[in-house]
């Protein structure tokens, strides 16, 4: 069976991954050097039982989310994330669909910014990775609320301060930069769903979306109101890896500001649980 296979791959890659390579702390005793479940559970956003399942082939039809969730989380390379998505019996995503795939390389530059809020979403702005500084400053998303063009056009949640005039601006940059992506990837089933879902939730979509309205997401300087440390006023740049259509996210603060005193004071009381990808479907 597929399944069978699925799991015995999975299982055979998570003993190779040691948890030092993955930005987990390595200390404590281990039967073996590479992955608990419990740690690939938290590094792909899915349960334990869910993986305990999948290895054991008791949980069938692994859907494409929580394949690519576990493909980012073994650090897998190309060839080997098609292997996985083939033995799951699942057609890896091909140049039609936005790309998802974070490779080694670029995983390892972000481990090294542990210290910086970073996150890495799709070009349909769908939050794939995010470290636990990330996180801690923005909370934690689940659902569609991973999406951040659903998450400010019709959940209206987050902690970023935005005034009536940067609020528009913001919509109609989001918006252009999805119908952009939505052109580039005119065969994506998920992203046509997506589209259609927002335009049949948010009448402020659907107006943008009509009107052509056009816009750029650029470094912009924004006021994140924290629940614990309190506002903080970061600069955010928005960089891209070539030939992969992802953009990555990073927060700073000018040093010597208050600032970034209190995005230290972040670092210090952390968040209570991992993010890498908020928890993935499980079907």
């Amino acid at each position: 069976m597929a399944t069978t296979e699925f799991g015995q791959t999975v299982r055979r890659w998570r003993d190779r991954v040691p948890p030092e390579a993955a930005g987990l702390p390595a200390g404590g005793h281990r039967r073996a050097a590479g992955l608990r479940r419990e740690e690939l559970a938290l590094l792909a956003g899915i349960s334990v039982d869910y993986v305990t399942r999948l290895e054991q082939g008791r949980a069938a039809n692994p859907s494409e989310q929580v394949v690519e969730a576990l493909g980012r989380a073994l650090r897998l390379s190309g060839a080997e994330r098609e292997h996985l998505f083939t033995v799951a019996g699942l057609v890896p995503p091909g140049q039609e669909t936005v790309p998802a795939y974070i490779t080694p390389s670029v995983q390892r530059l972000l481990d090294r910014l542990s210290g910086t809020p970073v996150s890495v979403s799709d070009a349909s702005w769908t939050l794939l990775l995010a470290n636990p500084m990330y996180t801690a400053l923005m909370g934690e998303w689940h659902g569609r609320d991973r999406n951040g063009v659903w998450r400010n056009l019709v959940t209206g949640g987050g902690r970023v301060r935005h005034s009536p005039r940067s609020r528009d601006a913001f919509e109609r940059t989001v918006v252009s930069d999805l119908r952009a992506t939505a052109g580039r990837y005119p065969a994506d089933r998920r992203l046509r769903r997506l589209v259609a879902d927002l335009r049949a939730s948010s009448e402020r979509f659907a107006e943008l979306w009509d009107s052509g309205a056009v816009g750029r997401h650029e470094a912009a300087r924004k006021v994140i109101d924290h629940p614990q440390v309190g506002p903080l006023t970061l600069d955010c740049d928005v960089l891209s890896v070539a030939g992969s259509d992802l953009r990555i996210m990073v927060y700073t603060a000018e040093p010597g500001t208050q600032d970034a005193e209190r995005l230290e004071l972040l670092a210090v009381l952390g968040t209570q649980s991992l993010a890498a990808e908020p928890r993935a479907e499980q079907r």
